[in-house]
């Protein structure tokens, strides 16, 4: 790559469990407000702009064309949208700015999980023919690859309580987490997985600005530069899959450079307590390696925007000198059936 791109700015919203009060444009534009003054922007300046949402979650087509109302609409803007995660709009906007089509690049995703049953929506991202009729939820199949896991001596119930402790014992520190707290003792949700090992249910949102080269420094006095991006994808079938590891995620991860050199940060986007064993294991990280410092899925995960927020977060960090090289990972789909690394890393001290 000849153009370098970078994070310089990062804002999200306080997440909680319900914001009913508030439309998706409400509840989007504190954020977008908050990243454009991080950097002294205007709608005007950027040069491209990309969201990733779900109608799933809207329960109505075309929803996200409501929410760009929080943008504006004068003047007009170059916008694009993709069904999925805010992580998978990162990976176009990088795209975008690496053609030189534009040099500045707002991302943004949203996700209300309130208004319906989350773990009943996620079956539509089911294989329709032979798994989405029996009706697994998420939380169900999490604890299918939970108990492989464990089957597999690779983990058990105290390990992932400790991973869930953890989360939360972090998530202290972070005025946006969910969830926050000793963990509790409680009856299992679906076995081997309890309710320290699930993330929560709640609405939020995010945005980062993108920046190439000499206006990255202009807007940011330590970017995060993004020095490789992959996304990867596991069968459809999880009857073919090794539950247990995750391909996607280790070919992804060494796409994007991730094994070159060692990170000090890894922002994991794993939902469940069993998923981040996973991923520690296909990303080679080491008890050196700072996992979720923010707290991760496990203090707050708005659907459609936890994985932005993870590339958002290990960015952050860097921009406050607390990290020089950091690992983000967002996921999609039953199990981590899909994964996207990115790697960032700050200009030398």
């Amino acid at each position: 790559m000849t153009r370098q791109i970078a994070v310089v700015a990062f804002a999200q919203s306080d997440h909680r469990r319900s914001t009913e009060e508030s439309s998706e444009v409400e509840l989007l534009m504190p954020v977008l407000h908050e990243v454009l003054g991080r950097t002294g922007l205007r709608t005007a300046d950027i040069g491209f702009i990309c969201s990733g949402s779900s109608d799933y979650l809207a329960g109505r087509a075309f929803s996200f064309t409501l929410a760009l109302d929080g943008v504006g609409a004068w003047p007009p803007v170059s916008e694009s949208h993709v069904e999925m995660d805010g992580a998978w709009a990162l990976y176009e906007a990088w795209t975008k700015l690496l053609t030189g089509d534009a040099d500045t690049a707002l991302v943004y995703s949203y996700g209300k999980c309130s208004p319906g049953s989350v773990r009943d929506v996620l079956t539509r991202q089911l294989d329709p023919y032979y798994v989405a009729p029996l009706w697994p939820d998420a939380v169900a199949l999490a604890a299918l690859q939970a108990q492989a896991l464990i089957d597999a001596g690779d983990t058990d119930e105290a390990a992932l309580a400790a991973v869930g402790a953890r989360s939360r014992a972090d998530a202290a520190a972070n005025p946006h987490a969910q969830r926050t707290g000793p963990l509790p003792h409680d009856e299992h949700v679906v076995r081997p997985l309890r309710t320290g090992d699930c993330p929560p249910v709640g609405d939020g949102a995010a945005a980062v600005i993108l920046a190439a080269g000499d206006r990255a420094r202009e807007l940011c006095e330590r970017p995060a530069w993004i020095r490789g991006v992959d996304h990867r994808i596991e069968a459809h079938s999880l009857g073919v899959r090794d539950l247990t590891d995750s391909p996607s995620a280790r070919l992804a991860a060494e796409k994007a450079g991730a094994f070159e050199r060692p990170v000090d940060t890894a922002e994991l986007h794993a939902p469940f307590s069993s998923q981040e064993i996973v991923l520690r294991k296909a990303l080679r990280l080491g008890d050196d390696v700072r996992v979720n410092p923010s707290g991760g899925a496990l203090a707050a995960n708005p659907v459609m925007a936890a994985g932005l927020i993870r590339v958002g977060e290990a960015a952050a960090r860097i921009h406050r000198g607390e990290s020089d090289r950091a690992l983000a990972h967002a996921t999609s789909g039953p199990c981590l059936q899909q994964n996207l690394v990115a790697v960032l890393e700050g200009d030398p001290r």
